[in-house]
């Protein structure tokens, strides 16, 4: 990162009885907090599909995870400039795996993982219990990548699994993480951009009176302003994080992100700073052509003043 987050560890909180799960918090620099919660676990197959979808379908881990996020921006709410009135949230799940056995009782290679596994690991990304059917299975798993034969990452829309040691899964959790902050920064941006075209539409459809234009010329500042800003912070956004050369991790990046609907949300933003660029050079060009009437209707008012005088002054 060139700016990296914030860290602050968590005490351990109870999710259940007897059962406690390990947290930490961060803050990133354009405007989003992480709750990452740990839970430790060594399970058959048959078992861990069963409780990934329990974890994923169930909301008591995003109660908890909201109730730690309002706590901890109270305390640091001095720190924040420009807090969001409106809070979005996007909850993600990570199935890390450091272990898995082979058909041979060895540790399992990635293909061999996919091939004896496939049916469960789809199972995992979707967070069903139920088996999938080959056509969805087949998208699931077409999806995964590899560096070494003996990792592995399967992203979807809200899970993915990874297979990798404690050191090599972590940047790749970062950057699923990454990949999930980016989709929040870009669905706020999305309604906020929203909610100032509708009320610039609105505006538009009051009327062409001749001081509603001078009204405009005041809205097409503050929509310029706007644009401008969500155009610096999705620039920070896109400068946030360096690959350092390093293609695997930023085809690993766009995989990730493509999965959790980034570009999606990313286009849809880019559509609404066009249009609101459009609009402000519609709103400025209708302002300027009232100032040049108004300066145009001076200058006739002046001569007409003008030959007034001229001819009252002459003798009859």
């Amino acid at each position: 990162f060139e700016r990296p987050p914030v860290v602050e560890a968590i005490a351990p909180i109870e999710i259940e009885q007897h059962r406690r799960i390990e947290g930490k918090v961060k803050y990133f620099e354009y405007g989003v907090v992480s709750v990452e919660l740990e839970l430790q676990f060594e399970l058959e197959w048959a078992s861990l599909v069963e409780q990934s979808s329990r974890w994923i379908g169930g909301p008591g881990t995003e109660e908890r995870a909201m109730e730690i996020i309002r706590q901890r921006l109270q305390l640091v709410a001095p720190a924040l400039v420009k807090p969001y009135a409106n809070q979005l949230t996007e909850d993600y799940y990570i199935v890390h795996l450091r272990e898995a056995s082979g058909a041979s009782g060895g540790p399992a290679s990635a293909p061999e993982l996919l091939a004896l596994h496939g049916r469960d690991i789809a199972q995992i990304v979707r967070g069903e219990t139920t088996p999938l059917s080959d056509a969805e299975r087949q998208e699931v798993l077409q999806s995964s990548i590899s560096y070494y034969p003996t990792d592995l990452l399967v992203p979807g829309w809200t899970a993915a699994l990874i297979y990798d040691s404690v050191e090599g899964a972590a940047p790749t959790i970062q950057l699923l993480e990454y990949a999930n902050t980016q989709l929040l920064e870009f669905r706020h941006y999305d309604r906020v951009l929203t909610q100032v075209l509708q009320g610039v539409y609105r505006s538009m459809d009051k009327g062409g009176g001749f001081f509603s234009r001078w009204r405009l010329a005041r809205e097409a500042e503050r929509l310029n302003a706007l644009r401008l800003e969500v155009t610096e912070l999705t620039e920070r956004i896109d400068n946030s994080i360096k690959f350092l050369s390093d293609m695997f991790y930023a085809r690993l990046y766009r995989l990730a992100a493509t999965k959790v609907g980034v570009p999606d949300y990313r286009d849809l933003v880019d559509q609404k700073l066009r249009t609101a660029g459009e609009l402000y050079h519609f709103m400025v060009e209708k302002f300027h052509q009232s100032r040049g009437f108004v300066l145009e209707l001076g200058v006739v008012i002046i001569l007409i003043i003008e030959l007034v005088f001229l001819f009252k002054g002459k003798p009859s």
